[in-house]
């Protein structure tokens, strides 16, 4: 017969044996990811889903825990972080991968591309290359995927039409992006360089007049409602993806890291469908909300790309690598070139 103290003993461990049974398992690999994007975007979702195939994909050993809207800080301030092993993953802009390296600005060189059947094109045969010089550069990184985030387009407080509009203002570029800056002083724009989190304030308080963004971007943090005239005139594509240190990688057990790596491409190219359908809505709703569009004419339009192509031979070799400025080129006119144009 047992006594009563042997009696409890025993009923812990069972309670304890119980417990263990049905509790879900402590995850043994923790990748902590940041990001500029707002949450409940789209961008966000994204994410959040990606999280969970992970988790169902390793059995709950893989979590990935995301912090998102700039809670970590800028861009330029994660790539440093993930450098320093603070966190292992970030999802980023072109303007922030391009602080891992510098070949992503060949994707968004101004007036390059002007659809998104030209970029799929470009992107698709350039991307091996463009992944092999990430992973190989300083804090080596793995791309999990590409997307973007729709067209870049400029927004004024005042209309504008022409460069020499633009140069009168006083533009918004990132903090840290001396490459975005250096392009944009290549085009004699009057640039403030400050951080992503301080530009409605500094909308509000006059220090900029204008910025660069994808409309979706301008809706969803309403900056539009500071700089109402938007001229639509598609700059470039906004570049996107989220890349993992190499060494965190590396951790994830070997079984999981091709159904993970496959989960990330298809979320990525599941995003970009969707920022496609949402970039010409976020348009019309602006536009209901009072945004000017002005749309311009057909000389303007020559007159841009006749202006901004004689500025190529200084981004090549500078804002991007010449051999990579020289591919996305060919990649193009190839593709005009087999559909006619």
């Amino acid at each position: 017969m047992m006594n009563r103290r042997s009696e409890r003993t025993v009923l812990i461990v069972l309670l304890v044996l119980t417990w263990a049974a049905f509790a879900p398992l402590e995850a043994k690999t923790i990748l902590r990811l940041g990001t500029v994007v707002p949450k409940g975007s789209a961008w966000h979702d994204t994410l959040l889903y990606l999280r969970q195939e992970w988790r169902r994909i390793s059995d709950g050993e893989v979590d990935l825990r995301i912090y998102a809207g700039g809670v970590l800080g800028d861009e330029t301030q994660m790539v440093r972080q993930v450098r320093a092993g603070r966190i292992q993953a970030v999802a980023l802009s072109a303007n922030g991968l391009s602080r891992i390296d510098g070949g992503v600005a060949a994707l968004q060189i101004p007036l390059m591309l002007d659809s998104y059947e030209e970029l799929d094109y470009v992107r698709d045969r350039i991307a091996p290359k463009l992944e092999q010089r990430i992973e190989e550069q300083g804090t080596k990184h793995k791309v999990l995927f590409w997307t973007d985030g729709g067209w870049v387009r400029f927004f004024a407080k005042k209309p504008v039409r022409t460069l020499d509009d633009i140069r009168k203002m006083r533009l918004f570029t990132s903090a840290g992006d001396a490459e975005t800056e250096k392009l944009w002083k290549s085009f004699r724009f009057n640039v403030v360089p400050l951080s992503a989190t301080d530009m409605l304030t500094s909308l509000q308080t006059g220090m900029i007049d204008a910025f660069d963004v994808p409309p979706l971007f301008a809706l969803f943090d309403r900056s539009y409602t500071q700089a109402p005239n938007m001229l639509d005139l598609k700059i470039a594509p906004l570049i996107g993806g989220v890349v993992v240190s190499k060494k965190a990688w590396d951790t994830v057990p070997e079984q999981y890291r091709d159904e993970m790596l496959k989960a990330g491409r298809e979320a990525g190219a599941k995003l970009r469908g969707e920022i496609r359908r949402l970039g010409p809505d976020s348009i019309v709703q602006m536009k209901q909300r009072g945004l000017n569009v002005i749309v311009p004419d057909k000389a303007t339009l020559d007159a841009w790309q006749s202006e901004v192509e004689a500025i190529y031979p200084k981004l090549r070799g500078s804002y991007c690598p010449a051999d990579l400025f020289d591919e996305v080129k060919r990649l193009r006119d190839e593709y005009r070139k087999s559909k006619g144009q």
